[in-house]
């Protein structure tokens, strides 16, 4: 199947740094078949991945889509790759082959490098997917292509930025709804969840028509509302994530809100700690300790700074103010198609911040039984430095 629709500027980009790292790695072709890798090279997201999606990259030749029948309406509507090919049988559609691995090995036979290296993501497949890709092609020599995919995405083209702002305004709305509820008193964390997923739906459904809010399904289950919120609090804190419960918050507790949006394919990360009323010395003492280090590791985000760099003054702020034995294995991440993409902000890192990098920042302190912080917000590294696509208060909360 072809599409009359051209490719749009802003795909142009990513394919064309993807196409560089194949010819450097000497790799003829990649069989991308992850939800964000397929995504990425495409633009498609069926929701639910009951049938392979597969995108064929290789260089001087348009990405080329690979998807079940059922799915070829949706993926020539939503891709702008203009080369869509089907497989299976399903209601007389004309396809490919009746099997993903048929038309797989045809298409590599077609283009012409079925004996040559081909890249596959390992760090994505299953033992049974990768045995299933190397019996499709027998005579190619498959490479792990993860590293190569991966580094391609951590450098945001002008769509994936327009969307990490728009994931990062809802974020913000959901956040205002979460404190406005908890300074109520007296609701539980669900209703707290309930109102500041309402009140991001709304502004999504009102200000933002033309966006999805999907995230990307599994083999069995989909993901149509990628518009995230958890509330714990008191000693549920310690958990880091679990579903909201019946429990209301105390007064002089702390309360950790998290907000994950998406939008068209692209996440944003809002993380806030909000005190109940006064709360104990050492957990007040705990905040103000995070939001002062945030700020130091914040004056280093620009270009060419060495990740291990922002974590050694992080180390350093830790250990300053005494909480040297509480330094968390890493203080933020890449985040884009993945909440938490490749690139991790911690002491072992050889990757320097470049112009178009989206991450997060998030160190915390946690220590059982006596506090807990939780800050995070989205940015996006610039020539100029650091520009926070997440703009709610950053600062001490107290409802």
């Amino acid at each position: 199947m072809t599409k009359s629709t051209p490719w749009t500027r802003s795909s142009r980009p990513r394919i064309e740094r993807l196409t560089r790292r194949m010819l450097d790695d000497n790799i003829s072709a990649i069989v991308c078949m992850s939800p964000e890798g397929t995504f990425y090279l495409s633009g498609f997201n069926p929701i639910i991945y009951s049938h392979p999606v597969i995108v064929i990259a290789t260089p001087g030749h348009e990405p080329i889509l690979l998807v079940f029948a059922l799915r070829g309406k949706h993926a020539c509507e939503s891709t702008w790759t203009p080369d869509v090919r089907l497989y299976g049988t399903w209601a007389g559609i004309k396809t490919l082959a009746p099997t993903w691995q048929q038309a797989l090995a045809m298409i590599i036979e077609d283009l012409g490098v079925a004996g040559k290296r081909i890249g596959v993501e390992e760090g994505w497949l299953s033992v049974a997917q990768y045995r299933e890709v190397a019996g499709a092609l027998p005579h190619a020599h498959l490479v792990d292509a993860s590293a190569s995919v991966s580094l391609c995405r951590q450098i945001k083209d002008p769509d994936e930025i327009g969307n990490a702002r728009i994931a990062a305004r809802i974020a913000d709305v959901g956040m205002a709804a979460a404190v406005e509820a908890l300074g109520q008193r007296g609701l539980t964390e669900r209703q707290v969840v309930i109102a500041a997923m309402s009140a991001m739906n709304q502004d999504w459904a009102c200000n933002y028509p033309e966006v999805e809010a999907c995230d990307f399904g599994s083999l069995e289950g989909g993901n149509h509302n990628g518009l995230a919120v958890w509330v714990l609090s008191g000693p549920r804190k310690s958990y880091a994530c679990d579903n909201p419960t019946q429990r209301i918050p105390q007064e002089g507790e702390t309360v950790s809100v998290f907000i994950w949006t998406v939008a068209n394919g692209i996440h944003a990360e809002l993380e806030r700690t909000v005190c109940i009323g006064s709360v104990a010395p050492a957990e007040k003492e705990a905040i103000n300790a995070i939001l002062n280090i945030r700020a130091e590791v914040a004056d280093l985000l620009h270009p060419g700074i060495p990740i291990r760099a922002l974590y050694e003054v992080a180390k350093k702020g830790f250990e300053k103010r005494g909480y040297g034995a509480c330094l968390p294995g890493r203080i933020g991440h890449a985040i884009g198609l993945g909440a938490h993409e490749s690139t991790s902000i911690n002491g072992s890192s050889d990757m320097t911040l470049a112009a178009g990098m989206i991450v997060t920042l998030e160190p915390h302190i946690h220590i059982s039984d006596v506090c807990g912080t939780q800050f995070s917000d989205t940015i996006l590294i610039t020539e100029a430095g650091p520009e926070y696509l997440t703009h709610f208060d950053g600062g001490y909360l107290e409802v």
